[in-house]
């Protein structure tokens, strides 16, 4: 394994790897190829490379085909033009036959659209892709677990959707953790006055909320919900039963997200008190992401608070 620099030289490196050990293999490009880091893919395999220009709704339906044919093709471009712009073809190419096609969506959250705005800055795709039947879909931390990620959902059956950022994400995680498809993964138990919930490249926040709050007397179990589908619904309801309150935190619309996830979950296993974190329903502006994610409501100290707020509720 090499060393890489965010999320998406860890895609790139590791579908080279993957590459490397298996002829089926293949990645389809709507323009993306330097968008992705995955120059050095095309260099090393260029019958493996497939360029179908500005055309993702065409660069989705080629991916069908392929898949069809026994290949496994890995899809990469910006998160939106995947969820968005090739819905139709995701749901009924792709979803609907049950095809193995991994897409990777980038510029995920608020953290991606520091230099291209609205259009290129992604909070509803985690969302759109959960609802639509047999998709796996993850949102790992950082560039090691998108790393581990890529390999991972190279083994499973179906269409699979994985978030991936833009190079601004904090490292939290070492770089030969393994990631476990559709397990929790608990970051620290401090106690159980609440659970704090998790995912993606917002997570570091998390951990550091976690530890303020550990410091002022309050112990909280933090979790990666790295999975978002199928969740893990015996961990997480194992984490409520034992909490009896919970936070999410996501760089995401709270609707459709994370924190509705959890929120579905406690509703039909554990009924407790949740307080969620993310963009509430709204277009953000573009900026530099840490800020524009402080001026959102999502900074450690918003989380600290809503994690105060619960325990108030409880």
């Amino acid at each position: 394994m090499s060393n890489y620099k965010g999320t998406r030289e860890a895609f790139s490196q590791a579908l080279i790897d993957l590459a490397q050990e298996d002829d089926r293999f293949v990645f389809v490009s709507a323009d993306s190829l330097k968008a992705m880091r995955a120059t050095a893919f095309a260099e090393k395999f260029p019958d493996r490379y497939i360029e179908v220009g500005i055309a993702e709704q065409n660069a989705v339906a080629v991916a069908a085909g392929l898949a069809s044919c026994g290949l496994i093709p890995y899809v990469g471009t910006y998160g939106g033009f995947i969820t968005m712009r090739a819905c139709e073809q995701l749901r009924t190419f792709v979803a609907y036959p049950g095809l193995h096609v991994n897409f990777i969506g980038i510029n995920g959250g608020v953290f991606g659209g520091e230099r291209e705005g609205v259009t290129h800055q992604f909070f509803e795709d985690l969302g759109i892709v959960r609802s639509i039947p047999g998709i796996t879909v993850v949102a790992p931390a950082d560039a090691h677990q998108v790393y581990q990620a890529v390999k991972a959902i190279s083994k499973i059956d179906g269409p699979v959707y994985l978030r991936a950022g833009s190079g601004r994400e904090h490292v939290v995680y070492d770089q030969e953790t393994p990631f476990e498809l559709g397990k929790i993964r608990v970051l620290g138990k401090y106690g159980n006055h609440a659970a704090l919930f998790a995912n993606g490249f917002i997570l570091y926040r998390a951990i550091e909320a976690a530890k303020r709050l550990n410091e002022q007397g309050i112990q909280v179990t933090l979790v990666d919900v790295h999975t978002l589908k199928p969740i893990d619904v015996e961990g997480i309801t194992a984490i409520l039963h034992d909490c009896g309150a919970a936070v999410t935190v996501e760089d995401h619309n709270i609707i459709g997200g994370l924190g509705d996830a959890i929120s579905k979950v406690s509703t039909e296993h554990c009924p407790v008190r949740i307080e969620r974190v993310g963009l509430q329903d709204i277009f953000p502006s573009s900026g530099p992401a840490e800020e524009v994610a402080d001026y959102y409501g999502m900074s450690v100290n918003h989380i600290v608070d809503a994690v105060k707020k619960v325990l108030q509720r409880k």
